[in-house]
């Protein structure tokens, strides 16, 4: 039976695949939304209302956020083409690819005419990938609504499914089967928690790395919605330092262009680095293996009751399995399979009891 249902979920998945994750994320965040929500309904004795004032209060948050980023970096977009003229530009690529011909070895390099058409034909390619982006924006806002909807039905309704999932559970083992769905929640809260305990150190690492560059004369800007937006991307285990690096890397080429000691700058003064883009990387390198390496295996680990090692051998196996999607359901999944075998051992060992 077991391999009928392996055989027949593996026909089956491709189609329902995309319905399981808006659901999977659904109950995700209802987990993280439920205290708030039974707190307020608590005080004003209307589920309806109390789901209504955390999702706008919510939603209120992101867009805050989101509009204040989009806000500051227009606003610092509008100054670099104040700033910098057409001429200027091609100026500077033209000493930045000189730079770079200078550096590579013989045989390698290339004339900035060379390196100039290499840029042009980049952006020309990031224009013919505009409809591809543009798609993927559109499915991506199009998943966020269903979840959304998904998830106010969930926190509306969730003592209610809670109740009819319990029934389904015989007399005999119904308390066992009310254990094993409290001891789920208390898992998934638990992994919810850790992972945003090390969202938030990322977000710290990466705001105390992009301070320290600024010491050594960076010129970056907008430090704390970098460190945020890494933080939050590392809910996506091993992903969020490197896509907070992409904004910082943007951000210190529009504050450094035409500064010459910004174009002559060399990382520990030997590999050069123009607009301190090696530094970036090499910072968020840093910050992305503390966090991998250390913070995740031990928070998560710890949150969810789970070995380090366990925590890595399940993002290991979950990314290998189902990319970056498998990392993220990994160790929560870790999580409930352990709940659920040792709820069953508990059964077994006291059969006789029940």
């Amino acid at each position: 039976m077991g391999l009928l249902f392996v055989g027949f979920l593996s026909l089956v998945w491709p189609y329902i695949s995309n319905v399981v994750l808006i659901l999977v994320f659904a109950f995700l965040f209802t987990t993280v939304l439920l205290k708030s929500v039974d707190s307020i309904e608590r005080r004003i004795n209307n589920r309806g209302l109390s789901v209504l004032i955390v999702t706008v209060g919510l939603l209120a948050g992101i867009g805050l956020f989101i509009g204040s980023f989009i806000s500051e970096i227009s606003q610092q977009a509008t100054d670099f083409s104040n700033r910098i003229d057409q001429d200027t530009l091609t100026a500077e690529f033209s000493k930045l690819g000189a730079k770079i011909s200078a550096t590579l070895p013989e045989g390698m390099a290339t004339g900035s005419g060379d390196f100039s058409a290499a840029l042009s034909g980049f952006i020309q390619i990031v224009i013919e990938n505009l409809a591809a982006l543009a798609g993927v924006i559109g499915n991506f806002v199009l998943n966020a609504a269903m979840i959304l909807i998904f998830t106010i039905i969930l926190l509306a309704e969730y003592h209610h499914f809670k109740k009819v999932l319990v029934g389904f559970f015989s007399n005999k083992y119904f308390e066992v089967g009310l254990g094993l769905i409290y001891n789920i929640e208390k898992s998934v809260s638990s992994y919810l928690r850790g992972q945003f305990l090390a969202a938030a150190s990322v977000a710290v690492m990466s705001l105390v790395g992009l301070t320290i560059l600024n010491f050594t004369g960076a010129n970056l800007t907008l430090t704390v919605f970098i460190g945020i937006i890494a933080g939050l991307a590392n809910l996506i285990p091993l992903v969020g330092p490197f896509v907070g690096m992409i904004p910082a890397i943007l951000i210190a080429f529009m504050n450094n262009i035409g500064n010459d000691v910004a174009m002559a700058h060399q990382l520990f003064g030997v590999v050069p680095s123009p607009f301190y883009v090696l530094d970036i990387v090499v910072m968020f390198i840093i910050v992305q293996q503390i966090e991998g390496n250390l913070i995740t295996p031990t928070l998560v680990g710890k949150s969810v009751g789970i070995h380090p090692m366990m925590v890595m051998i399940s993002l290991i196996i979950g990314g290998t399995l189902m990319g970056p999607l498998g990392m993220l359901f990994a160790v929560p999944a870790t999580g409930i399979l352990k709940v659920i075998i040792h709820e069953i051992m508990f059964v077994r060992r006291n059969a006789h009891l029940l």
